[in-house]
């Protein structure tokens, strides 16, 4: 690991001795705005970020435009991908081609390796998906699953759940990831590449592996909810293989772009050509577009149907829109008073691991909060001072770092701890020995694996 440099000293009119408190207060009221006053974690970053500024010595119209313009460069690099990343699980979803990855990757797998089936469908399903989406689709699966391989619930909604999980925390396009990318001006395609490289594993460990053992721990049957399957089953889908390529399609661009930028020579026509388009917004766009041809065309969806499903997917985005460009918000004011810089210059001579610390950062914020997004865009942007000294991969590896910390130990102050308690019929004991254990394998599992990674780059 190279040497961290300062990267950004504080105001002159801001004392040194004020930030460590004006930090620490503001996240403080953050934490406890969010889980004792249960305010939208929009407003809480807001005012977090106005008392940052104040307690540190910024004048109040220097915090004022600090927040706004980390706000709006946030919603414009991030908030367009996110919707786009929205538009297109939602017609992967109406069109039946998330139904048709699932049947097909279900029905070619034994009893035995039906684990390992549910975490590839969670993960294939969660790459273009959010968390909560996938887990509403993927239900009516697991118990299926569950009942007619005769196996525990936990056994197969372990690995699903795991599947979905890691490729939230730790793989673009999700929110969390892209904030990361964007507050410390990492490479997209590199950190997809590496993401990717770490999220396998992880969803190995933490899914088909714990989950022979969560299942011994907590036996639970599944319920005959789904027993009747839905009469849409029969109705057309797109196929397996043109589902599969469509999923897949931004994920190549994207990389495709990052192995350009490593092999090729700047100025080379094929580099130009990649490089336009794996750029994020250009990749997403794509897909989206080809997407309403093999997708929602391929399911004999018309062109009101495909209009209706596009729009209906952006109003429930709305609420994380807003919480990430206010965690952008967040993120300017901290970088504005100088915080970063005496983080920095700390994390230099105690010759801690940046990545560690990221990791470390991470996880007390979501203990203290319950949210991944809010763990990942706050700790982003504490740490965005230290990426000078660190090169284009390690750039990368301390995102991953971040991410892998976000998704630590979820418990009571997570909606996701209470939606997998519902859907599941868990108590809350026997939801902390399985999904909030899982949470914590991945958490864990990740950080090992992007410390080994960072041995060789």
């Amino acid at each position: 690991m190279p040497t961290v440099l300062i990267a950004l000293a504080p105001p002159d009119a801001v004392s040194p001795g004020r930030l460590i408190p004006a930090a620490l207060i503001g996240i403080a009221l953050i934490v406890l705005l969010i889980t004792y006053y249960k305010l939208h974690p929009f407003l809480s970053l807001t005012l977090g970020s106005l008392v940052v500024g104040v307690v540190a010595g910024l004048s109040m119209a220097d915090t004022i435009d600090a927040f706004t313009s980390g706000f709006g460069s946030t919603a414009a690099g991030v908030g367009t991908l996110i919707a786009l990343g929205a538009m297109f699980g939602k017609l992967l979803a109406d069109s039946g081609g998330a139904d048709e990855i699932v049947d097909t990757i279900v029905g070619r797998s034994s009893p035995r390796s039906l684990p390992w089936a549910m975490a590839a469908v969670g993960a294939l399903i969660g790459l273009p998906m959010f968390f909560e989406i996938g887990l509403v689709l993927l239900m009516p699966v697991i118990f299926l699953v569950a009942r007619r391989a005769g196996l525990s619930l936990v056994r197969v909604g372990i690995p699903a759940l795991a599947g979905l999980s890691v490729m939230h925390g730790l793989v673009p396009p999700h929110p969390g990831p892209l904030v990361a990318i964007d507050a410390l001006k990492a490479d997209l395609g590199v950190t997809l590449l590496l993401g990717v490289l770490v999220a396998i594993p992880t969803v190995a460990v933490a899914g088909p592996l714990f989950s022979k053992y969560a299942a011994r721990w907590v036996d639970v049957p599944a319920p005959e909810l789904y027993d009747t399957p839905p009469p849409a089953q029969d109705a057309r889908r797109p196929s397996f293989g043109v589902t599969l390529a469509t999923v897949l399609l931004p994920v190549v661009l994207m990389m495709g772009k990052a192995l350009a930028d490593i092999f090729t020579p700047e100025g080379h026509p094929v580099r130009t050509v990649l490089d336009f388009l794996g750029t994020p917004l250009v990749a997403l766009l794509i897909a989206v577009i080809v997407a309403m041809f093999t997708l929602g065309r391929g399911a004999g969806m018309g062109r009101k149907e495909i209009a209706k499903s596009l729009e209906q997917s952006l109003p429930p985005i709305a609420g994380i829109l807003l919480i990430v460009a206010a965690g952008g918000g967040f993120k300017q004011t901290l970088i504005d008073t100088g915080i970063g810089g005496l983080i920095a210059g700390w994390v230099e001579n105690s010759g801690l691991s940046v990545l560690l610390l990221a990791w470390l950062v991470a996880v007390l914020i979501r203990l203290a909060t319950g949210s991944a997004t809010v763990a990942t865009v706050t700790a982003s942007g504490i740490l965005a001072p230290l990426v000078a000294g660190l090169g284009t991969g390690e750039t990368s590896l301390l995102v991953l770092a971040i991410g892998a910390g976000s998704l630590f130990f979820s418990h009571v102050n997570d909606a996701g701890f209470w939606l997998v308690k519902e859907y599941f019929g868990l108590t809350v004991g026997q939801n902390i020995k399985t999904w909030s254990t899982m949470e914590t394998i991945i958490s864990v599992t990740g950080l090992v694996l992007v410390l080994v990674l960072d041995v060789f780059i």
